[in-house]
């Protein structure tokens, strides 16, 4: 059991370097190789500051996520095309007032997920190796992939919403066992919808889905258990 009081959630800010560098990347001016090196320099300083403040608990800043939900579509196959606003959609509120970010138009799964490889094994293996503190790692809710389903792009794959989240929810499962195999003590699980729920613009989004308020609470509790279930070596935190 997981005795600490307080933690990082999981995402810290990248430093200027790595943004840089992802870049680079991008426009191949360096090579994979050179950017891991800057990416592992990003995690080892993210450790380094949680472990200075005195933190039981640390995650590796998430600094090789280009969001918290991208390693699921980074390693499972048939979410289509997408734009990092099918993660950011909606009202983001800053001192400069209210920023809008539209929903992907085209937005949906095109056909079977298949796990090409482990979302966050990686991730974990590298933070166990370079802390001695607790390693947390995070996954996301697999209410949250509702997102991602699209009644006239998926039905082909997914003739329900309900068949496509029951997909992610193995997925999510199978990622479960293999970070417990490696040594996992504590995932948290990410952003499951019930906040976004009390927001009425966003409800609507989820209604649209094909689900009322009540079947979105009372399913998304079944399927966030359904990740969980049978691990009992782990301890599972909620980021809400």
């Amino acid at each position: 059991m997981i005795t600490a009081h307080a933690d990082v959630v999981g995402s810290l800010l990248r430093p200027a370097e790595l943004l840089a560098a992802q870049k680079q990347l991008a426009a191949g001016t360096i090579t994979a190789v050179e950017f891991k090196e800057i990416e592992d320099r990003a995690v080892d300083e993210a450790i380094a500051l949680q472990e200075s403040v005195g933190l039981d608990v640390v995650t590796d800043g998430e600094m090789r996520r280009l969001s918290f939900q991208s390693q699921m579509t980074a390693a499972v196959s048939g979410f289509g095309e997408f734009t990092l606003d099918a993660f950011l959609w909606g009202e983001w509120y800053d001192e400069r007032g209210v920023h809008r970010t539209l929903r992907p138009r085209r937005l949906g799964a095109v056909a079977k997920l298949s796990r090409l490889r482990s979302l966050s094994a990686d991730e974990f293996s590298y933070l166990k190796s370079r802390t001695k503190r607790i390693p947390k790692i995070a996954l996301p809710s697999p209410g949250l992939w509702a997102n991602f389903w699209s009644a006239r792009y998926s039905k082909a794959a997914y003739p329900t919403l309900d068949s496509f989240l029951s997909d992610i929810v193995q997925i999510l499962r199978d990622e479960v066992a293999e970070l417990a195999r490696l040594g996992a003590t504590y995932i948290q699980i990410d952003a499951p919808h019930y906040g976004l729920l009390l927001d009425p613009k966003t409800r609507g989004f989820y209604e649209r889905q094909g689900w009322s308020l009540d079947r979105w609470l009372s399913r998304g509790i079944e399927l966030d258990n359904a990740v969980m279930e049978g691990f009992p070596d782990v301890t599972f935190g909620f980021h809400v």
